[in-house]
């Protein structure tokens, strides 16, 4: 017993070459693996380091959108993308006795009720058209962009209503051609029942031969089939005046 305790493992030469190998090669692994490990902590420092590792850490979180926007931030579609989106369903073919786009026949009777009804309608809904064409998310801005794009597609003359928050709203500026669109356009648009039409110097000459005064008066007390105020009760009597003021000046 005393013998074997004593034997070596190693047996054979192969033994031994294959021991001195591993002893010789163990240390050169262990040096490179130590190096390794060093280089790349070094190339992590200097990536962390590059202009643009530098740049993504120091980026806002927010960054400015120079689009138009709305509540809360939103940016506000256009006319044209309110209606490919939307309102194509109906409008496109003139389903459901929606006026087709395009057609000025179809839109005419509409475009005399005026852009504020027109969007009023728009907002409500009417018939077998939902508020908002059915799009609850739209904002009342961008529904009026689509009625704006679908009139002025079919011969009409509506005015772009402006972003939220410019100079034109916050002036709160009394706009005569806004009360004309929405409440005289129906009779002087085209001249019916008497009414001097638009543009016409001819008609309206005889109403002016005792200045505007008397216009203003006859605009806000009524006058033969002219109701007061055009019928619309609501307007300032400021703005029957613009109203007055804007079809005048088209005689200029």
């Amino acid at each position: 017993m005393s013998a074997k305790r004593h034997e070596s493992p190693i047996k054979t030469p192969r033994q031994l070459v294959t021991v001195l190998v591993l002893a010789f090669l163990a240390p050169i692994i262990v040096i490179v693996l130590l190096a390794q490990l060093a280089t790349s902590g070094r190339n992590y420092d200097e990536d962390a380091k590059s202009p643009e590792a530098v740049a993504k850490r120091i980026k806002p979180v927010a960054e400015v959108n120079m689009g138009t926007a709305g509540p809360a931030g939103k940016v506000l579609k256009t006319g044209e993308e309110i209606y490919k989106s939307v309102c194509t369903a109906c409008h496109a073919t003139g389903i459901a006795k929606a006026p087709k786009f395009g057609d000025r026949r179809d839109w005419a009777p509409r475009i005399r009720e005026g852009q504020k009804e027109l969007v009023r309608v728009a907002l409500k809904g009417e018939g077998a058209m939902p508020p908002k064409g059915g799009a609850a998310d739209l904002s009342d801005i961008e529904v009026e962009r689509a009625v704006v794009y679908m009139v002025n597609a079919a011969g009409g003359n509506f005015r772009e209503p402006a972003p939220p928050g410019t100079a034109v709203q916050a002036a709160a500026k009394t706009d005569g051609r806004t009360v004309y669109e929405s409440t005289c356009m129906a009779c002087h648009g085209a001249g019916v029942a008497n009414a001097p039409k638009l543009g016409d110097k001819k008609a309206w000459a005889m109403h002016l031969v005792h200045g505007a005064e008397h216009v203003y008066e006859n605009a806000l007390k009524g006058k033969g089939a002219m109701p007061p105020k055009g019928g619309n009760l609501t307007l300032s009597d400021a703005e029957v005046k613009a109203a007055v003021d804007y079809m005048l000046g088209t005689l200029k």
